[in-house]
């Protein structure tokens, strides 16, 4: 293995894994750090999922810890902390003390901070980032239910996370190329500022930052950061060039969508205009009026259809249900359910599932007990098709939130059965 990643969810997980299996890396997802005992099947990338995103920040810095150890037992040369390309976090952590334990354990004097993602329109200039043609701020992200970004700056939000300074290298950097990104983060170490924010608009500008950092132990950013990484092992003859290919699955397939995010709410709408679906309301979640048992009979009595069971709601409706049972209830609540749902339709013969939002996706994935995942066909770009490997080889497309067209679901489906 050369390049070991750490995700801090599993959506994120499998989008940086399908930008390294696009560059020509054979790539393997873990769930969870592997038992220290176990290696890693053959391959050139390992994506070890984590569940950090919005736990203590204590808590995520020693997963973290943990998968960095592991994944240097694997022989790993270079290591990328992947966090989502809006940055979500809130000023308590996690990005900044995740990434600051990780450059303390590999012993490296910087790393790149660039969140950047232009093929889903998340772009950084001066240090702000935007989603699409919107601050971060103003794009919707400010309502997120769990990590909501109110302030677009991104040195100013990551300075309230970490002990140190951080530095910034304006888009006027970048633009030169290489040889001028890495001259401007030798300037950053040099006046002790360990995290840069690095400034980003294209793609271009991604394989120029990727090769200025062929030589740092620590990268961190967005999946789209891993554009121009797997070129600098190319360069050095490690690379084979072979990607397992993907077979797909035949057998019902179903939708399980969790995300409150505005492109969710779209593309629910959009899948209930052809397919049924069972819309899970917090309330009567928590008061035992809806149950994993009855969603399985709703989805059994109508599984030719491929139907969909959801909680997203619009913003309004979440924070009601927040304020009357508390965050942290909801959130446990909805994710044992689908968690749950998802066991029990895996052991009725479901073997396709599109799966919406990183924190149901991890519920759901846990609960299936899946430990590795091999890399398919892209659906959208930073959403692979999946395919698990173990007792229940289903597959899987695990969506973030905010990621996909408004016809995300039916495509999805569709992918993991070979169309």
């Amino acid at each position: 293995m050369l390049l070991g990643c750490i995700a801090d969810d599993f959506t994120g997980a499998s989008d940086v894994a399908n930008t390294l299996c696009k560059g020509g890396m054979a790539t393997v997802q873990f769930v969870g750090v592997p038992g220290a005992g176990e290696t890693a099947p053959a391959c050139e990338a390992g994506v070890v999922a984590l569940k950090t995103r919005s736990i203590r920040a204590a808590a995520a810095v020693g997963e973290s810890l943990a998968a960095i150890d592991w994944l240097r037992r694997q022989g790993c040369r270079q290591f990328l902390f992947k966090y989502c390309s809006t940055f979500d976090s809130t000023p308590a952590g996690n990005i900044g003390p995740v990434a600051e334990a990780l450059l303390d354990a590999l012993g490296a004097p910087v790393a790149v901070v660039c969140p950047v993602f232009p093929a889903t329109g998340r772009t950084l200039f001066m240090g702000h980032l935007f989603v699409k043609d919107r601050l971060l701020s103003e794009s919707g992200m400010e309502k997120h239910p769990l990590n909501p970004m109110t302030d677009p700056d991104i040195r100013r939000w990551l300075r309230r996370q970490t002990r140190g300074e951080v530095g910034l290298l304006p888009y006027a950097v970048v633009r030169r190329g290489a040889d001028a990104i890495r001259a401007g983060l030798d300037g950053e170490a040099a006046a002790r500022r360990r995290l840069v924010v690095v400034d980003a608009v294209t793609d271009d500008d991604l394989l120029a930052i990727g090769a200025a950092v062929a030589g740092h132990a620590l990268v961190t950013g967005g999946s789209g950061i891993a554009l121009g990484l797997p070129e600098n092992f190319r360069r050095q003859g490690l690379l084979r060039g072979v990607v397992p290919p993907f077979a797909a699955a035949e057998g019902p397939g179903v939708v399980l969508s969790g995300s409150c995010s505005e492109a969710s709410l779209g593309q629910v709408a959009a899948y209930l205009d052809v397919h049924p679906g069972l819309a899970v309301d917090p309330a009567a979640l928590i008061g035992g009026k809806i149950s994993p048992e009855s969603a399985v009979a709703f989805v059994r009595e109508r599984i030719e259809r491929s139907p969909i069971v959801y909680s997203t709601a619009d913003p309004a409706a979440v924070r009601a249900a927040q304020e009357r049972f508390g965050r942290d209830k909801v959130a446990h609540a909805i994710e044992g359910f689908f968690g749950a749902l998802a066991a029990r339709l895996a052991e009725t013969g479901v073997t396709r599932m599109a799966i919406g939002g990183g924190e149901t996706s991890g519920a759901v994935v846990t609960a299936l007990g899946v430990k590795r995942l091999r890399i398919g066909p892209e659906i959208d770009p930073g959403v692979p098709a999946l395919a698990a490997e173990g007792d229940r080889p289903v597959r899987l497309a695990l969506k973030s939130g905010n990621f996909g067209g408004v016809d995300f679901y039916a495509r999805a489906l569709s992918v993991m059965e070979g169309a």
